[in-house]
């Protein structure tokens, strides 16, 4: 008798503590996107924060020294025996005069669900200069961008929260490692809970300003080699 009296109430604790984590969560994710942008969006002229194509992804889109500027962050659950991830992705869209993709990828293990990396064919030898830990890829190998020019703006992936730096010739990106996820709450409920965290705006202009002077540098070039 006292046993199920017993387990009746924790079986009704634990539905509470469930329920009160529901809430909670659903809360947390209502806000989530203003709370992850707010601080990045000052960085952007005429800024605007909506939320992204897919679940845990958000978009601050805005102008940057007079260009169109996208600040995408994106929860990566999908990487095996390891943290759910939060991605920073900062974009300058835009014509490149380059004739093929160049993305470097630091340190990749497995599939990159924010990235086409793993769909290029062609890997590229590290030049002595680049990270030892980056892996270079493109589709044509002949047309990519000069290495020796990207060699000069990989500051932010020489330490553990750069990821990938693309050029295409639809523009430029830099993929950032903003956080990961509470490991107390994934062992438990498993969810990817990144906590508090809000978005750096030094990341969002130390990316955009690597971005800018590699975008000139690249249109430089070409000029000149015309």
């Amino acid at each position: 008798m006292w046993q199920m009296i017993i387990g009746t109430a924790l079986a009704a604790a634990l539905a509470a503590l469930l329920a009160r984590h529901a809430i909670s969560t659903a809360r947390r994710r209502k806000a989530e996107p203003d709370r992850l942008l707010s601080a990045a969006a000052t960085v952007l002229d005429k800024p605007r924060i909506s939320a992204g194509m897919t679940a845990g992804t958000y978009v601050l889109t805005g102008h940057y020294k007079g260009r169109i500027a996208e600040v995408k962050v994106v929860a990566d659950t999908l990487a095996v025996r390891k943290l759910p991830s939060l991605w920073l992705m900062v974009t300058l869209p835009g014509s490149l005069p380059v004739g093929a993709t160049l993305d470097l990828m630091m340190r990749p293990a497995g599939f990159s669900s924010f990235s086409n990396f793993d769909h290029l064919p062609v890997t590229v030898p590290n030049p002595p200069d680049f990270p030892r830990d980056a892996v270079i890829r493109t589709d044509d190998a002949a047309h990519m961008p000069d290495p020796s020019i990207v060699s000069r703006h990989l500051a932010l992936f020489r330490g553990r929260y750069g990821k990938e730096l693309l050029l295409t010739p639809k523009g430029l990106r830099v993929v950032l490692l903003a956080a990961e996820a509470d490991r107390a709450r994934y062992g438990v409920f498993r969810q990817a809970d990144f906590g508090d965290v809000s978005i750096d705006p030094l990341m969002v202009t130390d990316s955009l300003d690597l971005l800018m002077a590699l975008r000139q540098e690249i249109e430089t070039s070409e000029t000149a080699s015309s």
